[in-house]
């Protein structure tokens, strides 16, 4: 009897020790650990799941430069959902991030951004991540760095912009179409792109701009007004000539997939 005591008592301090080890170890021993930095890509004004998703297979099947780790779906409430793929542990990881509204203003769309990296710093512990913005994620992205520049998130070590028009689209039949949040930020002069160029910009975080000349949403003029936001030594530029290569097919080019790549991995081992 003595015996079948001690062995349930022990049955039972095991069994203790094992539910505080699930429910009050640290969230750093619990999280899931991520290689290097993750990078998040975030899409444009009307963007959808395709919008990188072609994008993030070539890199992962094709190049093998990582893997799509997280995808999170950001409701229009800004409820986020995440799916863990399981993947990325040993590699670089690929984060998507897809806005339910995506014709939000710059505003929501950068508090959107906001939790899903306060989320990753919470759940993965993880502590700084690069940014892919296009289009308009690329002004959300700045917008963030600028306004959630705090221990609360994940701090940024590089952003590249594709295609965004930081000085607005210049196109007025482009908004007799477009009536809604994103588009009146989107417009030249809008209060949303002002409060932008009177921000700080945070000193440790580096900057590349993509553009192309066949871009006829973010006109290389626009797209180069960034230069009055980014300090010259954290800013670089590219312009490629291509009179063919539309604002949507930025996405989409090889070209593109390497000035990336370059930028964000080319000196990083993993």
């Amino acid at each position: 009897m003595k015996r079948k005591t001690i062995i349930g008592i022990t049955s039972l301090c095991v069994m203790l020790i094992g539910l505080f080890a699930v429910f009050y170890m640290p969230n750093k021993a619990k999280s899931e650990y991520y290689s290097g930095q993750p990078t998040v890509f975030v899409h444009g004004y009307k963007g959808t799941a395709n919008s990188f998703g072609f994008m993030l297979d070539r890199f992962e099947n094709e190049y093998n430069w990582g893997k799509k780790a997280l995808v999170y779906h950001v409701s229009s409430q800004g409820k986020i959902r995440e799916y863990n793929l399981n993947k990325g542990k040993t590699e670089p990881a690929f984060v998507q991030v897809v806005f339910e509204n995506n014709r939000a203003s710059f505003e929501d769309s950068a508090r959107w951004l906001s939790s899903v990296l306060n989320h990753m710093k919470e759940n993965y512990f993880i502590d700084s991540v690069n940014l892919v913005g296009h289009s308009m994620g690329g002004i959300v992205s700045l917008k963030y760095l600028m306004e959630y520049n705090t221990e609360e998130f994940p701090a940024v070590n590089k952003l590249i912009a594709i295609g965004s028009p930081f000085d607005g689209i210049y196109s007025e039949k482009y908004f007799t179409i477009h009536h809604d949040a994103g588009a009146e930020d989107l417009k030249p002069e809008s209060a949303a792109l002002q409060l932008l160029r009177k921000s700080e910009f945070p000193a440790n975080t580096d900057v590349l701009s993509v553009g192309s000349t066949g871009d006829t949403v973010a006109v290389p003029e626009s797209v180069q007004s960034l230069r009055t936001i980014i300090p010259k030594g954290q800013l670089q530029e590219i312009m490629i000539e291509d009179t063919t290569l539309g604002h949507s097919a930025l996405h989409e080019n090889v070209r593109v997939d390497k000035i990336i790549h370059s930028f964000l991995w080319q000196d990083v081992e993993y």
